[in-house]
């Protein structure tokens, strides 16, 4: 004999009953099956629904009894045979004037006990399982009606009741000794006390009525159908990614339903369990899907063996209750009267950690439960209370329960360190933890806020170790952005294949507009930006980032905005890494930028500016290095504007100067505004960051410019300057004209020696490694410890879109 039970999805209206159907007969075509059915879907919540409207004198009630029974007269229409119609449609109407009495006399007496809700809910699982009997009775299956009401006894703890084994077990015996017909069909959930009343099996029960019948029947299979093809390694709903688990034992089963896996109801596994019953959860609706397969000892393959994990579960809406005080240190009992305490209000306690000094327990609850269990341990400990024993109770709501499953688990190390490794590293606080002693779960509490991505996060290290999935939002759609989201667009397949990472552009900005997309924007997207994105702000784009609180994000800043550097801690504090071209953050006050670097420590992501210096370039990475290795930074000779270099190599007296900084604009060499280069003050930037990279406190302020610009140049707009500049050809004709006749170039250098840094324009002799720098090339000299006769010398492309935007694509892919 096989038992199958089919949920409330799989009974929601007649066509899903027709599927249901079929699976009957082909199964009943090789066994002896017993079918246990739901309600139909939401039948149970709109009963109970009637059921508090009449009881809050709202004649509602009435239009949603009648909705439920026109519900029930049209399947009846669409299952049977018109001919048999008659007796059943008089049947419906029948069992829903019981129904509208029931409610008349709540609405009466404004009074809903559990008693009358168990008798209103029983009426759900009444109703299908005969209407569905009766369909396939007249398809002509050899099929009987079961009472399982009359069948399974409980006490009276109404709407939640608790099982007679013994009882129940010889009345399903009696019952199968004197039906053997070939089908069974019997209502889920419901059962009755010892006097006869009804009585429920709490919300779910349906599975739990199929596994008692199992057991009684020793059957050779339990199946639960359902709309999903088994558990899953995680929610679907929350893990896009989640995947069948096709084997699992009775104990990752028990442990993955109690934290929360909804596919399975909890208490359904021991009754089952104890009889070593085979239970295989199906897909209604993809019926030759494996499904999963629970039971003690399963063959497994070898890459099921070498699995850590079975799967995640989740449980929201948890609330966690702490009692603390000195007087609990070595004082036996502490821990049973709160247990007892919470026990007397019928509050489930789903997790425990106590502390080893025993100054205090945590546990955990339904959040609901909060108020109820606050108020009965006060009164329980109140002498403890008065006496200050005991602390009053801490209640922390909004959180929920994340547990990772498997018996793998035990004894093997790491497992721990991946879990809180991985979530450590997406900047998810952890609140609670609790291993059981048989080390089957590792159970955590978290904010409910971080579900999602803690799920997300766990399963991409424990069931996805291919592909890393890497969110990226770009601040900056200018030359460089425009650049970078070419690059990303282009060499993603290469990451997936040769690194194992998915990069997907979540979120792009401008000084306009801004746009986002969980599942990656599209090139076409992009450039419907303008037209479809929602207005923009630095400081609305970083709380949209943190709102969508996205797994292995990466915050890429590509302005020279001053207001995005704004954003950086906000990020960095939920544990966002920072890619910034943008200097302002790295040369702002010392003290801001040694903060922005511990935040980025203490939350366990990167700070990284690569392209600050060099663009491209391996410049402050060779630094790291060298500081990493023991090596010190005794001084710096650098050219490190490309702008600056491309206008001196260009300008040699044929053409005016503010000619050759109009083209190094036009060509994308200098900031929007090139006074910015061309004062020195982006030089001075550079070489101040490097300094410190190097380890050295200096402030902007200590940084010596010499600057060649005369001070006219200065004043007024874009425009202006270059108004200015022409005014004073004759004084950079000059300038080129003292170093042409000493043999020499003229060169913009940044310097640091002594503790001491300055900027400014030098003739450069041919004999110097600065001498033969050509375009837009920059150079960096480094003496240090190590290499002092011999200096370290990183020279190449220091300017251009594409190889600054590949600097910050090379960032990226170091961060994550």
């Amino acid at each position: 004999m096989k038992v199958l039970k089919f949920g409330g999805t799989s009974v929601a209206n007649a066509e899903n009953i027709v599927k249901v159907g079929h699976i009957i007969k082909e199964e009943s075509l090789k066994n002896q099956i017993v079918v246990v059915v739901s309600a139909l879907h939401g039948v149970t919540d709109q009963l109970i629904q009637a059921a508090e409207s009449a009881s809050q004198n709202d004649a509602d009630y009435l239009n949603i009894i009648k909705g439920l029974e026109e519900k029930h007269l049209k399947l009846v229409k669409e299952l049977m045979p018109v001919l048999e119609q008659s007796p059943w449609l008089s049947f419906v109407k029948k069992q829903f004037n019981t129904i509208e009495d029931l409610c008349n006399g709540i609405y009466a007496l404004g009074e809903f006990t559990g008693r009358i809700k168990d008798k209103i809910t029983s009426y759900g699982e009444f109703l299908s399982s005969n209407i569905i009997a009766a369909r396939l009775q007249s398809e002509g299956l050899d099929v009987t009606w079961m009472n399982a009401a009359g069948c399974i006894i409980t006490n009276s703890n109404f709407t939640y009741a608790k099982v007679d084994f013994d009882a129940t077990e010889q009345n399903l015996k009696d019952f199968f000794h004197t039906h053997q017909h070939q089908v069974v069909i019997a209502p889920g959930f419901v059962a009755r006390d010892g006097k006869g009343n009804p009585t429920t099996l709490g919300r779910g029960g349906s599975d739990y009525t199929a596994s008692i019948i199992a057991s009684a029947a020793d059957a050779e299979e339990l199946q639960i159908w359902t709309d999903v093809s088994g558990m899953m390694t995680a929610d679907p709903r929350l893990v896009s990614t989640a995947k069948t688990i096709f084997r699992i034992s009775y104990a990752e089963a028990m442990e993955l339903s109690h934290f929360g896996a909804k596919v399975l109801y909890p208490p359904t596994l021991q009754p089952v369990m104890a009889k070593n019953i085979s239970l295989r959860i199906k897909n209604t609706f993809d019926p030759e899907a494996a499904g999963t397969l629970i039971g003690h000892h399963l063959e497994k393959t070898d890459d099921e063996k070498q699995e850590f994990a079975v799967g995640i579960s989740n449980m929201s809406r948890i609330a966690l209750l702490t009692l603390e005080g000195s007087g609990m240190i070595g004082i036996p009992g502490i821990s049973a009267k709160l247990f007892h305490c919470l026990s007397n209000e019928n509050i489930n306690v789903i997790l425990i950690t106590q502390s080893s000094s025993e100054h205090s327990i945590t546990v955990a609850i339904s959040e609901q439960d909060a108020d109820n269990s606050q108020h009965a341990i006060h009164n329980s400990f109140k002498d403890d209370l008065q006496l200050k024993r005991v602390e009053p109770l801490m209640i922390e709501t909004g959180l929920a329960i994340v547990a990772l499953v498997g018996e793998n688990m035990k004894s093997r190390s790491g497992v721990s360190a991946k879990m809180f490794g991985c979530l450590g590293n997406n900047g998810i606080n952890i609140r609670a933890i609790a291993q059981g002693s048989s080390e089957k779960n590792i159970s955590i509490v978290i904010a409910e806020a971080d579900v999602k991505k803690a799920l997300n996060v766990m399963h991409e290290e424990f069931f996805e170790s291919v592909i890393k999935q890497v969110h990226l939002y770009l601040c900056g759609t200018g030359n460089v952005g425009k650049k970078l989201i070419r690059q990303m667009y282009a060499q993603n397949e290469y990451l997936k294949e040769n690194l194992l990472m998915n990069l997907r552009i979540a979120g792009v900005c401008n000084s306009r507009k801004m746009l986002f997309s969980e599942k990656g924007i599209s090139e076409h997207e992009l450039s419907l930006m303008d037209e479809s994105g929602q207005e923009a702000s630095a400081g609305k784009f970083a709380a949209e980032i943190i709102s969508r609180n996205l797994r292995n994000s990466v915050f890429v800043d590509v302005t020279a905005s001053s207001e995005v550097p704004e954003i950086y801690e906000e990020l960095l504090k939920k544990s966002v890494n920072i890619i910034a071209c943008n200097k302002i953050a790295a040369s702002s006050s010392l003290e801001h930028y040694r903060h922005l670097k511990l935040t980025a420590r203490n939350h366990s992501c990167k700070f990284f500016f690569e392209t600050n210096v060099g663009a491209g370039l391996p410049v402050i990475g060779t630094i790291n290095d060298l500081m990493r290795s023991g090596d010190q930074v005794l001084s710096i000779q650098a050219v490190l504007s490309g702008t600056l270099n491309f206008v001196f190599n260009h300008y040699d007296g044929t053409r005016t100067f503010s000619e050759i900084v109009a083209q190094a604009q036009a060509e994308g060499y200098t900031e929007p505004d090139p006074r910015l280069d061309l004062a020195g003050t982006d030089v001075a930037r550079k070489i101040l960051i490097l300094t410190r990279e190097a380890g050295y406190a200096l402030e902007f302020d200590d940084i010596e410019n010499e600057s060649f610009l005369p001070e006219e140049c200065m004043h007024g707009n874009v425009e202006d300057f270059y108004s200015a500049l022409s005014k004073y050809e004759d004084h950079f004709k000059m300038l080129l004209d003292n170093a042409k006749n000493n043999g020499k170039i003229l060169k913009y250098v940044a310097e640091f020696s002594n503790g001491k840094a300055k900027v400014g324009l030098q003739h450069i002799a041919p004999e110097s490694d600065l001498f033969h720098l050509y375009g837009k090339d920059n150079i960096v000299i480094f003496k240090t410890l190590r290499y002092s006769d011999q200096p370290l010398v990183v020279k190449g492309a220091g300017a251009g879109a594409d190889v600054t935007a590949s600097g910050v694509f090379a960032d990226v892919v170091r961060s994550v």
